[in-house]
């Protein structure tokens, strides 16, 4: 699973980006073949927002929430992340599990060119 932490507006400390690592990696216990996630941290005035994009099978997941406290509002992104993966799952039982993982795996490759990388 390829993950990324996004800053807008301040500085990433490491609490926080410890933090969205350990919840990126319980997301695993929920669902096993997530591509990738992308946690977007925002600051404006007195609000903190946090939006998560979770790649999966066929489509994205997107969960917002904002709080006034950057750890609450991570937490609750999450917590709705979960939930989501939790009902897309039982969603896919009645698809086809060997095109899931052979998605899985093509989009986990990189998008570049050998031939076009200078070493």
């Amino acid at each position: 699973m390829n993950t990324k932490v996004t800053a807008r507006h301040f500085e990433l400390t490491d609490e926080i980006k410890s933090l969205a690592e350990e919840n990126f990696a319980s997301l695993q216990r929920f669902y096993e073949n997530i591509v990738s996630c992308h946690l977007i941290l925002d600051v404006e005035r007195h609000r903190k927002l946090a939006e998560l994009q979770i790649e999966v099978y066929g489509q994205t997941l997107k969960s917002t929430e904002e709080t006034d406290e950057m750890y609450a509002s991570i937490e609750s992104v999450f917590d709705k992340a979960r939930a989501q993966l939790i009902k897309y799952k039982g969603k896919l039982k009645h698809k086809d599990p060997r095109r899931i993982s052979g998605f899985r795996s093509e989009a986990s490759k990189p998008k570049t060119d050998e031939d076009s990388v200078d070493f």
